[in-house]
């Protein structure tokens, strides 16, 4: 019995062996470094993607910060419309149409 445990322990071991040499040997093929160059690439752009997402929130709760403030401070409220109509300057369209 003890001969067969020794048997089958030194067989998984070299199962194992052999496993792990293979996956080592295709890491460093031309195919092996492209998968992990494009791994590393994609983890890069996921990262990159959260930074831009957390920048972006930042940057809405500063601006919201800055017109509560502006607001209290003046009584003026930021962002919002007059009820004229914006002039512009037909001259220019004119212009542009005839060129």
């Amino acid at each position: 019995m003890s001969r067969l445990f020794w048997f089958a322990a030194g067989a998984a071991a070299g199962v194992f062996a052999v496993r792990k040499v293979g996956q080592v040997t295709h890491q460093v093929t031309p195919a092996g470094i492209g998968e992990n160059v494009g791994n590393g690439l994609r983890e890069l752009a996921g990262a990159l993607g959260s930074f831009g997402a957390e920048v972006r929130a930042g940057m809405a709760e500063r601006e919201d910060e800055l017109k509560e403030s502006v607001e209290r401070q003046t009584g003026y409220t930021p962002g919002r419309y007059s009820t004229e109509p914006a002039r512009r300057s037909s001259g220019a369209r004119a212009r542009r149409a005839d060129g």
